[in-house]
């Protein structure tokens, strides 16, 4: 159910019904719109009524929610929500940029790589530090050593850390270095993590399953709106279907879709939706035209001895480049950069 409150309710109003909600054994998300305040009442009971919610004070309205995902949907919050970490923004007319390597490699490569596309225009830095890779013997990553290192490329450039946290027990420690925690695709589904990085005061980027439905992303979501963090965004990277020029099919229509079912900012990753650096800069470009809140690609200072990913890497001057084809789509379709 949604509490819609009225224009001029008052916080104690607000409070009241929030604790009305919890008393029926429901959670209760408070989002405040430009217009007025909703109150989600999120939960399997079925014992209140539309009616005894409805006779609270400052209450307009109390309707249900429709969409198996709650807290994600357009019934709860009609507005896009915007996400904001350090200089990196994604949604709102901003499209935001995350660059960076595959996989942490040495404090040369991550500081190269951090201060280039700095200067080339991305706001947010990404690099494996643990790795989660198809075979057990290729390179796992540095682990805490190469959180250490990301967070000193942070202090050197400003830009906001995005790296991936592949189990509960080490949310903790990832989240005391990154500033968005990543959700990889061959984690999507591991409610427990989605619970746990739910609980703490970070950022989250999900990227969606390989063989993950639309539906099945959201409620993804879900786990961690449901626990209270409201910083959330979904990735695109690409899903697996029967064509093999790709590494993934990419499909860009999830970037209008997405956004007339839910508030969430919306990323394209389209290093791993193709495999092959010569189709990401065009498919980043299309991702913006579709309407994206953010691209996140792999850059790395010479992508042919990169540890990991090396085939579907850009270099600087690639990267550059097509940060300026970026910047002139997204003054095309009313956005920026």
């Amino acid at each position: 159910m949604i509490v819609v409150m009225e224009s001029n309710a008052t916080e104690e109003q607000i409070s009241h019904m929030v604790e009305r909600v919890e008393s029926l054994g429901l959670r209760a998300h408070v989002i405040h719109g430009t217009e007025r305040t909703v109150i989600a009442a999120i939960g399997d009971k079925r014992e209140y009524t539309r009616e005894s919610l409805k006779s609270g004070p400052g209450v307009a309205d109390v309707v249900p929610i429709l969409a198996p995902y709650k807290v994600a949907s357009l019934e709860v919050k009609t507005h896009p929500t915007q996400l904001k970490v350090r200089d990196l923004v994604l949604g709102g007319g901003t499209v935001g940029i995350i660059a960076g390597p595959c996989s942490v490699e040495s404090e040369e490569q991550i500081m190269k790589t951090a201060k280039a596309v700095k200067a080339a225009g991305a706001t947010a830095l990404r690099g494996g530090a643990f790795k989660p890779r198809t075979s057990p013997y290729s390179f796992q990553g540095l682990k805490e050593e190469g959180l250490k290192l990301l967070a000193t490329a942070r202090e050197e450039t400003g830009l906001a850390v995005v790296t991936e946290v592949m189990a509960p027990d080490e949310v903790e420690l990832v989240a005391r270095y990154a500033d968005v925690l990543q959700i990889g695709a061959r984690n999507m589904q591991n409610y427990r993590l989605l619970e746990a990085v739910g609980k703490v005061d970070r950022a989250v980027l999900l990227k969606r399953g390989a063989s993950a439905t639309i539906d099945e992303l959201l409620l993804a979501a879900e786990y961690v709106l449901n626990e209270g963090n409201a910083n959330v965004a979904l990735c695109e990277r690409g899903i697996r279907t029967f064509e093999t020029h790709t590494r993934f099919t990419l499909p860009l229509a999830t970037v209008p879709y997405l956004q007339r079912k839910t508030h969430l900012p919306v990323v394209i990753d389209p290093s791993h939706g193709t495999g092959d650096r010569a189709l990401v800069a065009s498919m980043a470009k299309a991702a913006i035209a579709a309407g994206a809140d953010g691209i996140m690609v792999e850059v790395h200072p010479d992508p042919e001895t990169a540890m990991s990913d090396g085939y579907q890497t850009l270099d600087f001057d690639e990267f550059s480049s097509m940060m300026r084809d970026l910047a002139r789509v997204a003054e095309a379709v009313d956005k920026k950069l």
